[in-house]
Protein backbone atom coordinates (compact mmCIF):
# COMPACT_ATOMS: atom_id res chain seq x y z
CA UNK A 1 0.00 0.00 0.00
CA UNK A 2 1.83 3.13 -1.26
CA UNK A 3 0.33 5.56 1.24
CA UNK A 4 1.46 3.61 4.31
CA UNK A 5 4.94 5.15 4.86
CA UNK A 6 3.63 8.68 4.40
CA UNK A 7 0.52 8.07 6.51
CA UNK A 8 2.60 6.51 9.29
CA UNK A 9 4.93 9.54 9.27
CA UNK A 10 2.05 12.04 9.32
CA UNK A 11 0.21 10.13 12.06
CA UNK A 12 3.38 9.84 14.15
CA UNK A 13 3.73 13.62 13.93
CA UNK A 14 0.01 14.15 14.71
CA UNK A 15 -0.65 15.97 11.46
CA UNK A 16 -4.18 16.55 10.23
CA UNK A 17 -4.48 15.57 6.57
CA UNK A 18 -7.07 14.49 4.08
CA UNK A 19 -6.65 11.60 1.64
CA UNK A 20 -8.56 12.07 -1.59
CA UNK A 21 -9.10 8.98 -3.71
CA UNK A 22 -9.60 9.50 -7.43
CA UNK A 23 -9.61 7.61 -10.72
CA UNK A 24 -6.18 6.65 -12.04
CA UNK A 25 -4.31 9.65 -13.43
CA UNK A 26 -0.67 9.93 -14.45
CA UNK A 27 -0.21 13.66 -14.89
CA UNK A 28 -0.45 16.44 -12.35
CA UNK A 29 -2.87 18.33 -14.56
CA UNK A 30 -5.03 15.19 -14.89
CA UNK A 31 -5.10 14.75 -11.12
CA UNK A 32 -5.97 18.43 -10.66
CA UNK A 33 -8.93 18.03 -13.02
CA UNK A 34 -10.17 14.80 -11.38
CA UNK A 35 -9.95 16.22 -7.86
CA UNK A 36 -11.22 19.70 -8.78
CA UNK A 37 -7.98 21.18 -7.47
CA UNK A 38 -6.63 24.25 -9.29
CA UNK A 39 -3.34 23.40 -11.02
CA UNK A 40 -1.57 26.17 -9.14
CA UNK A 41 -2.54 24.58 -5.81
CA UNK A 42 -1.52 21.02 -6.63
CA UNK A 43 2.16 20.32 -6.05
CA UNK A 44 4.02 18.05 -8.44
CA UNK A 45 7.29 16.42 -7.48
CA UNK A 46 9.94 16.47 -10.17
CA UNK A 47 13.06 14.38 -9.62
CA UNK A 48 16.30 16.16 -10.45
CA UNK A 49 19.99 15.35 -10.28
CA UNK A 50 22.01 18.08 -8.53
CA UNK A 51 25.70 17.46 -9.15
CA UNK A 52 24.91 13.74 -9.37
CA UNK A 53 22.68 13.61 -6.25
CA UNK A 54 18.94 13.00 -6.36
CA UNK A 55 16.72 15.81 -5.11
CA UNK A 56 13.07 16.83 -5.35
CA UNK A 57 11.93 20.00 -7.06
CA UNK A 58 8.31 20.78 -6.19
CA UNK A 59 6.27 23.19 -8.30
CA UNK A 60 2.59 23.91 -8.93
CA UNK A 61 1.15 21.35 -11.36
CA UNK A 62 0.51 23.99 -14.01
CA UNK A 63 4.18 25.02 -14.15
CA UNK A 64 7.52 23.42 -14.92
CA UNK A 65 10.83 23.42 -13.05
CA UNK A 66 13.31 26.03 -14.23
CA UNK A 67 16.50 23.94 -14.08
CA UNK A 68 18.73 26.91 -14.89
CA UNK A 69 17.23 28.93 -12.04
CA UNK A 70 17.72 26.04 -9.61
CA UNK A 71 21.34 25.60 -10.73
CA UNK A 72 22.03 29.31 -10.30
CA UNK A 73 20.33 29.42 -6.88
CA UNK A 74 22.31 26.43 -5.60
CA UNK A 75 25.59 27.51 -7.16
CA UNK A 76 26.27 23.99 -8.43
CA UNK A 77 27.85 22.65 -11.61
CA UNK A 78 24.84 20.76 -12.93
CA UNK A 79 21.11 20.34 -12.46
CA UNK A 80 19.18 18.08 -14.79
CA UNK A 81 16.03 16.02 -14.81
CA UNK A 82 16.59 12.58 -13.31
CA UNK A 83 15.67 9.59 -15.41
CA UNK A 84 13.21 7.04 -14.08
CA UNK A 85 16.08 4.55 -13.94
CA UNK A 86 17.99 6.87 -11.60
CA UNK A 87 15.22 7.19 -9.02
CA UNK A 88 12.63 4.40 -9.22
CA UNK A 89 14.45 2.05 -6.80
CA UNK A 90 14.60 4.84 -4.20
CA UNK A 91 10.81 4.76 -3.86
CA UNK A 92 9.95 1.10 -3.31
CA UNK A 93 6.74 2.12 -1.54
CA UNK A 94 5.53 4.37 -4.39
CA UNK A 95 4.24 3.88 -7.89
CA UNK A 96 6.71 5.41 -10.34
CA UNK A 97 5.97 9.08 -10.86
CA UNK A 98 3.72 9.50 -7.83
CA UNK A 99 6.28 10.28 -5.12
CA UNK A 100 5.11 12.60 -2.34
CA UNK A 101 7.35 15.65 -1.80
CA UNK A 102 8.80 14.25 1.43
CA UNK A 103 12.47 13.94 0.52
CA UNK A 104 13.30 13.62 4.20
CA UNK A 105 11.70 10.15 4.11
CA UNK A 106 13.98 9.15 1.24
CA UNK A 107 17.25 10.88 2.17
CA UNK A 108 17.18 13.76 -0.29
CA UNK A 109 16.86 17.54 -0.41
CA UNK A 110 13.57 19.18 -1.29
CA UNK A 111 13.24 22.50 -3.13
CA UNK A 112 9.75 24.03 -3.18
CA UNK A 113 8.58 26.87 -5.36
CA UNK A 114 7.63 29.97 -3.38
CA UNK A 115 4.17 30.07 -5.00
CA UNK A 116 3.22 26.88 -3.14
CA UNK A 117 4.34 28.45 0.15
CA UNK A 118 1.88 31.29 -0.41
CA UNK A 119 -1.08 28.91 -0.02
CA UNK A 120 -2.43 27.76 3.34
CA UNK A 121 -2.63 24.16 2.11
CA UNK A 122 -0.62 21.87 -0.13
CA UNK A 123 -1.97 18.91 -2.09
CA UNK A 124 0.25 16.24 -3.64
CA UNK A 125 0.47 12.67 -4.89
CA UNK A 126 0.48 10.21 -2.03
CA UNK A 127 2.60 7.47 -3.58
CA UNK A 128 0.02 6.16 -6.00
CA UNK A 129 -1.76 7.35 -9.12
CA UNK A 130 -5.08 7.08 -7.26
CA UNK A 131 -4.54 9.08 -4.04
CA UNK A 132 -3.89 12.69 -3.20
CA UNK A 133 -3.05 14.14 0.22
CA UNK A 134 -4.06 17.63 1.30
CA UNK A 135 -2.59 19.18 4.43
CA UNK A 136 -1.59 22.55 5.89
CA UNK A 137 1.47 24.00 4.22
CA UNK A 138 2.82 25.05 7.63
CA UNK A 139 2.82 21.38 8.74
CA UNK A 140 4.47 20.30 5.50
CA UNK A 141 7.15 22.97 5.93
CA UNK A 142 7.82 21.96 9.54
CA UNK A 143 8.13 18.25 8.70
CA UNK A 144 10.10 18.47 5.45
CA UNK A 145 12.10 21.69 6.00
CA UNK A 146 12.34 22.38 2.26
CA UNK A 147 14.30 25.21 0.69
CA UNK A 148 11.62 27.62 -0.54
CA UNK A 149 12.85 29.39 -3.65
CA UNK A 150 11.60 30.83 -6.95
CA UNK A 151 11.70 27.59 -8.89
CA UNK A 152 8.79 27.51 -11.33
CA UNK A 153 9.04 28.68 -14.91
CA UNK A 154 6.33 29.32 -17.45
CA UNK A 155 3.30 27.07 -17.67
CA UNK A 156 4.05 23.44 -18.32
CA UNK A 157 3.28 21.56 -21.51
CA UNK A 158 1.99 18.03 -21.05
CA UNK A 159 5.45 16.54 -21.57
CA UNK A 160 7.42 19.10 -19.55
CA UNK A 161 8.73 18.49 -16.07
Amino acid sequence: MPLSLLREFLDLNRIQYLVISHSVAYTAQGIAALTHTPGKELAKTVMVMVDGRLAMAVVPASFRVDLHRLKKYLGVDSVELASEFEFRDRFADCETGSMPPFGNLYGMDVFVDEALAADKEIAFNAGSHRELVRMKFADFRRLVNPAIIPLAATKAHTSAA
